[in-house]
């Protein structure tokens, strides 16, 4: 049946010839698992072009849904954390096979008259790879991805003369968003295949025009191996390897959530790829005028000599140990990269600079908010500047006002003195990075002291109080109590809905730092809570490292519900006047939800529960890793025991 067919098809086909024309070459010095680097990448982009199509039958290329449906794919989809691990590493094992399988050119030589094409081509399907990583990056629209396009065409942006145009081509605008995402969208599902398939296409030609270069000894090159079946059994061995290895990262080492992107979260520290490690930290030698260099003039450099190098090495010696020169400059460039990719993965992070929407806080503009604390006021002329200042727009006291922002009583101002208050007006962002609270560095020194004066009168404190922060609570050791958060309001927060930030699986990393900044003071280092809370029945700030057992599920969506019921709404401690309160997160836009989701996603690792939590796996990843174990094991053993049989090396 099989030859019937094969016969009709060569009839209007020529099947046999092409197939011919593609297994049937000599090998200058025998096969090798050296020579099979490329055919290795080659496997890899094809497992990259499947996993990617299956990818788009779940993907939605929206900043409103990208993320969401990426989610959906990795904990919902059967098998979808395998579809998006293979696709995950698979992009990071391409970069490392064709930068092996270059070194591997460049030690035999192989890019020397008249292979100068074969070479330019790999040095081509190299910077194709790079662009694949940088613009599949974006498309997930998470923290990681929307920084690293945001600092990508940040970079594209210095560029003499061309620069800002490049910059708004990239982005589609002055800013990122839904067109950028369609932008690296279409890049990276269209054009950068297409591209990739025709440099292979080149790149075989010209390495099957001249054959295969072989050993550099010439004692080596007069023996010769056929392509098929010694090499092509090689290149099978070396692709299948690969692939477990794949699979492997896949199951012990899946992507992380880095959180949806979060444009307002300036906590969040942001570093590319490792792939772009190199280049990120050269960049930080060229500050000021001199940034053009680091960021157009490097990698300029370093891709002309990668090109140049055939051109410049034309010496027919192939040989690396008569090749000092050569190899001494290609052992720097490679330790250069590698080092300076080192450096840029242990060196910290650069944060942005915090984006203000009046103006930003100055040495003087600090120097008067220290003055101000220090200074009496007069409450009264405090409620008058509190309404021509703006506050009521946001905050309602008294009855009156907005409620953008929190209510400002005696319940939502407790704890804070006239330094903290002072510090809130001058520079709200130094206790809550990402509020929307503009500073008010237009008011006067009396002014800022009258409207201390007035918030405190609030407070039920006297202008010369100096109650404590909840940072400066007392924290002697208590026992330790795992008990729920009950407070006076408890059925109310019950009967209120859980907010977006339940619905998104948020970054555990980012959350522990946001943890550290926000919640330590109250509940403690890694939630293990001790903290007192006087006035309250309990004494002290519940634990959240065991966390409650009401609150606790091993369903990670239901737990993340029970909590974020208390993050959103807040809650007072049943007591007769609790000095901590539990602050209502979501409701006074003090944490974005995007930042709500990572500090969930947190508490639930302390518990022992992850937020990208497996709904439906198919199979879990563990019990697939071993069943493709068995599976490569049994392979493995049988073409060994069949080339054992026919003696075959």
């Amino acid at each position: 049946m099989m030859r019937q067919i094969l016969k009709w098809i060569n009839e209007r086909w020529p099947l046999e010839t092409v197939i011919r024309a593609t297994l049937e070459e000599e090998i200058v010095g025998g096969s090798r698992y050296a020579y099979t680097l490329g055919s290795a990448l080659f496997i890899v982009f094809v497992l990259q072009a499947a996993s990617g199509v299956l990818q788009l039958f779940f993907y939605v290329p929206t900043v409103d849904h990208a993320y969401d449906s990426i989610s959906f794919l990795r904990t919902r989809v059967p098998f979808g954390w395998l579809i998006h691990g293979l696709h995950y590493w698979g992009g990071n094992i391409m970069i490392v096979l064709v930068a092996m399988h270059m070194a591997r050119v460049f030690i035999w030589g192989a890019y020397k008259t008249p292979r100068e094409l074969t070479w330019l081509m790999g040095v081509t399907l190299l910077l194709t790879t790079m662009v694949f990583s940088f613009t599949g990056a974006p498309l997930h629209w998470d923290q990681r991805g929307y920084w690293a396009g945001e600092v990508g065409t940040s970079i594209a942006g210095t560029a003499p003369v061309v620069g800002d145009l490049m910059k708004r081509f990239l982005r589609g605008g002055e800013e990122m968003g839904q067109l950028t995402l369609s932008r690296f969208f279409a890049v990276h599902t269209m054009l950068l295949p297409a591209a990739l398939v025709t440099l292979f296409g080149i790149h075989i030609t010209a390495m099957r025009r001249f054959g295969s270069v072989g050993p550099w000894d010439e004692a080596k090159r007069r023996t010769s191996g056929p392509f098929w079946p010694d090499q092509v059994y090689k290149d099978a061995v070396s692709g299948t390897l690969v692939l477990f290895l794949l699979i492997s990262l896949s199951v012990f080492l899946p992507p992380a959530y880095s959180g949806p992107a979060d444009v307002l979260d300036t906590s969040y520290i942001p570093k590319p790829g490792w792939n772009f490690l190199f280049l990120y930290q050269a960049l930080k030698y060229f500050q000021g005028v001199l940034e053009p260099v680091g960021t157009v003039g490097v990698p300029t450099v370093l891709v002309l000599l990668m090109i140049a190098l055939p051109f410049v090495d034309r010496t027919p010696q192939r040989d690396p140990f008569k090749r000092p020169v050569a190899m001494f400059c290609g052992l720097l460039f490679a330790g250069a990269v590698v080092g300076l990719t080192i450096i840029g993965y242990l060196s910290p992070g650069v944060a942005e600079a915090p984006i203000v929407s009046s103006g930003n806080a100055s040495d003087q503009a600090k120097q008067t908010a220290v003055t101000a604390a220090d200074r009496q006021g007069d409450a009264r002329k405090g409620s008058e500047v509190f309404k021509s200042s703006g506050c009521s727009g946001c905050h309602r006291a008294g009855g009156e006002g907005g409620t953008i922002g929190p209510e400002l009583s005696g319940k939502t101002l407790s704890g804070r003195d006239r330094q903290w208050l002072t510090d809130q007006i001058r520079n709200p962002r130094s206790h809550f990075p990402n509020t929307i609270m503009p500073p008010y560095t237009g008011l006067s020194g009396q002014e800022a002291s009258d409207l201390v004066d007035y918030l405190l009168s609030l407070a039920g404190a006297s202008s010369g109080s100096s109650a404590r922060t909840p940072s400066q609570a007392p924290r002697e050791a208590q026992p330790a109590k795992s008990m729920a958060i009950e407070s006076r309001d408890t059925q109310f927060i019950r009967e209120r809905q859980p907010g977006p930030a339940a619905y998104v699986i948020g970054s555990a990393d980012h959350g522990e730092e946001l943890f550290k900044k926000n919640c330590s003071s109250c509940h403690g280092a890694g939630g293990t809570g001790n903290v007192r809370n006087p006035g309250s029945d309990e004494g002290t700030v519940p634990p959240l490292h065991p966390i409650d057992r009401e609150l606790y599920s091993a369903d990670a969506q239901q737990f993340a519900e029970n909590i974020d019921k208390y993050v959103q709404h807040g809650s007072t401690p049943a007591g007769s006047n609790p000095a901590l309160s539990m602050p209502a997160f979501g409701d006074t836009n003090s944490l974005t939800q995007q930042e709500l989701a990572g500090l969930e996603a947190y508490v639930l690792r302390l518990n022992g529960v992850e937020r990208g939590q497996l709904v439906n796996p198919g199979m879990t990843p563990r019990k697939f890793f071993v069943l493709a174990a068995v599976l490569y094991a049994v392979l493995f053993l049988v073409q060994g025991g069949l080339r054992f049989r026919k003696n075959i090396p």
